[in-house]
This record gives C-alpha cells, sequence and structure tokens, in this order.
C-alpha cells in the first residue's frame, strides 16, 4: 500500500482542485455545499481563500455562541491538549467533575447528575435510553417538526426531515402538532391558536395508539429546524401535566436555546418547570463537540441499579470538558445572558423595520439571539415560496452574510438567525442592511 501524502488540502492547493477533490472524495450528507473554501474565522465572521469576509449569522452550526476563536478558548485548548486531553472511559479526570457540578449550579434542584457526551444527538440517544430503562417502556413522543439527531433514536424521534428511504424507525414513536401562532391549526372565535385544545386532541391520538408504554417525551423548547417555533406560555407546563398523568418523563432538548441564546441561561425557564432530563450540545462546547444530559439523582439512581450502559470513546474527555469550563467562565464573567437580551431587543428592532419595507415579510419571532423570519409570497393567505428563500439566501450570501433558511412543505423560507452572542449592534446592523439589500434586490426581479 502507498504511504499518504503528507497533505491534503495546503492553502496552494488551486481552487478548481479543491473542489474535484471534494467532488471526488466526500460523501454528501444534507444537499449542496456553500461554494466558498473557508481558510480561517474570527469573531463574527469567517475568511474565504478568495479574501471574502462573511458575516455569520448562524455561530457556525448554531454553536459557536463565542463567536469563532474566542481567546479564552483557544488558550484553554492549546494549554488543555499539551497537558490532558483524551483518557480510557473509566477515568476521571478534574475537568469533568468541574464542568459536573458548574453545570448543576447553573439548574434549578433536582437536576444535578450530569453525562459528559459529544453531540446533541448523542446526548438524546443517552437520555432516551435512560428513560426507557428508568421506567420500563418504550415509547417516545416528540413536536412534528423536531429535530434530535441523526442516530437511531434520536432520529426516530426526529420528524421535520429524514425519515424517508430508510426502513422502520425505533418502534413507538409518536409525534404531536407544533403549536404554531402564526399557522395556527386548532383556533378559538377571534382565530388565533387554541393550544389547550391541540394538546389535548394530541393525546388524545396519543392514547389511542399507544400499547400503554410511554416513557417520555422529547421535545425542543423553541423548534429550530421547525422553523424558530416557540411554543406559548402555559404550554409546556401543561405538556408536563400530559406526561405526569402517564407516568412519561419530560426531556427538553436545549442544544441550540441552552446558555444564555434565548437571554436566560435555559429556556425552559419562562415557563416555570424543571424537565426531569435535560439535554445540551451544540452551545456547551461553543463550536467545539461537548454534550451532556442533566438529570436527578433519583432517576440517576435507578438507571445505574437497573444497569444502565452508555460507555462510549469520548465519555467524559478532559479535554472538551476544560472547554466547557471556560465556556461557563466567559458566559458569567461578561454577562452573556443579558447580553442575549439587549442584542435580541435590538436585533428584533431590525427585522420589524425591514417588515414595513418588504412585503414579503410574513412573521418574525424567536427569542434573545435566537430569531426567525418567515419569508411568504402573500401575507394575507401565508403562500410559502421555496424559490423565495433561496434567492435572498443566495444574494445574502454573494454580499457578504451567510443565513440558514428553514425550507419544510407548509412553512414557507423560515430564516433562522442565531448570530454569536459576542456579536456587536454594528455587526447586527450590518447584517441586517445585507439582508434588506437582498430581499429587495430579490422582490424587484420577480
Amino acid at each position: 500500500m502507498a504511504a499518504a501524502s503528507p497533505s491534503s488540502a495546503a492553502p496552494s492547493t488551486p481552487e478548481s482542485t479543491f473542489w474535484a477533490e471534494a467532488e471526488q472524495h466526500l460523501v454528501r450528507y444534507g444537499g449542496g455545499f456553500v461554494h466558498e473554501i473557508i481558510e480561517r474565522a474570527a469573531g463574527s465572521f469567517v475568511y474565504t481563500a478568495s479574501g471574502r469576509k462573511i458575516l455569520d449569522f448562524t455561530s457556525g452550526q448554531m454553536s459557536a455562541i463565542l463567536g469563532h476563536s474566542h481567546p479564552a478558548i483557544v488558550e484553554t485548548v492549546q494549554r488543555q491538549v499539551a497537558t490532558l486531553d483524551h483518557l480510557y472511559s473509566g477515568m476521571l479526570s478534574r475537568p469533568v467533575v468541574e464542568l459536573a457540578r458548574r453545570l448543576a449550579e447553573t439548574l434549578p434542584a433536582p437536576l444535578e447528575k450530569a453525562l459528559l457526551l459529544t453531540t446533541g444527538a448523542e446526548s438524546n440517544e443517552a437520555a432516551i435510553r435512560m428513560a426507557k430503562l428508568v421506567t420500563g417502556k418504550h415509547e417516545i413522543v416528540s413536536f412534528a417538526r423536531s429535530w434530535h439527531g441523526m442516530t437511531q433514536a434520536a432520529a426516530s424521534a426526529t420528524y421535520s426531515a429524514g425519515r424517508r428511504g430508510y426502513g422502520p424507525s425505533a418502534p413507538g414513536n409518536f409525534a404531536i402538532p407544533v403549536p404554531n401562532a402564526y399557522r395556527p391549526d386548532f383556533t378559538t372565535p377571534d382565530g388565533e391558536l387554541d393550544w389547550r385544545r391541540q394538546l389535548d386532541f394530541a393525546f388524545d391520538l396519543i392514547d389511542a395508539q399507544s400499547t400503554g408504554n410511554l416513557a417520555a417525551c422529547l421535545v425542543e423548547p423553541i423548534l429550530s429546524s421547525g422553523g424558530i417555533i416557540e411554543p406559548p406560555p402555559g404550554y409546556f407546563a401543561a405538556l408536563q401535566h400530559k406526561c405526569r398523568e402517564r407516568g412519561m418523563l419530560l426531556i427538553l432538548d436545549e442544544a441550540q436555546t441552552g446558555l444564555c441564546r434565548t437571554g436566560t441561561w435555559y429556556a425552559f425557564e419562562r415557563d416555570m418547570i424543571v424537565p426531569d432530563i435535560l439535554t445540551l450540545s451544540k452551545t456547551l462546547g461553543a463550536g467545539l463537540p461537548l454534550a451532556a444530559v442533566l438529570t436527578s439523582a433519583e432517576i440517576e439512581q435507578e438507571a445505574y441499579d437497573r444497569g444502565f450502559l452508555f460507555f462510549t470513546t469520548h465519555v467524559s474527555d478532559p479535554l472538551v470538558a476544560a472547554v466547557g469550563n471556560t465556556v461557563l467562565d466567559v458566559l458569567e464573567k461578561d454577562g452573556l445572558d443579558v447580553r442575549a437580551r439587549d442584542l435580541g431587543a435590538f436585533l428584533r428592532t431590525g427585522l420589524e423595520d425591514l417588515a414595513t419595507r418588504h412585503e414579503v415579510i410574513g412573521d418574525i419571532r424567536g427569542r434573545g439571539l435566537l430569531a426567525g423570519l418567515e419569508l411568504v409570497t402573500d401575507r394575507e393567505t401565508k403562500q410559502s415560496s421555496d424559490e423565495l428563500g433561496a434567492r435572498v439566501t443566495r444574494r445574502c450570501l454573494e454580499l457578504g452574510l451567510h443565513m440558514n433558511i428553514v425550507q419544510l412543505p407548509g412553512m414557507g423560507g423560515v430564516f433562522r438567525i442565531a448570530p454569536p452572542l459576542t456579536a456587536t449592534e454594528d455587526e447586527l446592523s450590518l447584517g441586517l442592511s445585507i439582508l434588506d439589500k437582498a430581499i429587495g434586490e430579490v422582490t424587484a426581479t420577480r
């Protein structure tokens, strides 16, 4: 066998060669790639091989809440990787125990036990596995536009995409409708969303389908891939009551909403509830692969007594745990929960201003620095257009702004806007001005 070449993609690689090699050797895993070679990133921007500077309005994959290459993260990685990076999964290190303790200190009782993993899918996989073992049941309920990951149990609880063509999902997975105030299915006499009637109807259907083995309800406090949909106040308390009636555990997936992004440390704080199990990922590592499952001592003890097994290669890894501690340091020191509230209000005002000038903006929603902007071709009918969203997204990138558009049947084009919590008002204003220009140019040629 010939030896591998020492360099796979040095900066001097011609662009044509780069894309030829990408086409020849990469598995495509979710549509096409952005046709830019990214050389580096810093703060709120990524920089291309051609010298372009692109404002990142998605924090990478909705993860880099401290921006790219934050000095504190860089320093921690350099120090930790030279000291202690990876261990046998049964060994413990100080960063792991410290992070578990500190996460517990940010949460209400009884959430005090942590399992440190890598990705959101893995944390949801572990949470579902734990819930099934503890309850002795196997049925899982999730929102019809959910996204919880691509591994087996997480993918079986994911309904926004990726279900066709893969054969049977895990048995006992059920979907309930999303309480979408902009596109209500159950309405009050005045046309508003009647979420209580919707929730009652949903669980009537769940009860009709269940074999008596309802283990857990796994949901996002704000659905992101589902179109930045925030259930109304009171919804999650009512949902938790439905779970309690049936002996189910409530699992909240705060991959994108956890750790200050919505203006509070956790999105569930608004609803005055405490989940049985909480999963964190994306924001916990600020762009590095770190996730966590948090639960009560009672649930953890029951799982342990029943032989809970989730022994993975990178469970309790010290390198990323040290990064997680640094993330908490920066969030606390810089008061980024308050900053997310303030910048979120600034961003929303800017988006509302755009809506006064562009009839294609149908709805603005979200909380803190997780905002949704839905594009429609007609405000009265709320007619969606995948083509419109795709064209605006493409024009934004050409103008120097990276945006993420959700395009689901019946949803229209919904921009998921999630800049770093470290972004400045000037950077948000720049993004708003580019979006304004892109929408204007695209609609002018329709």
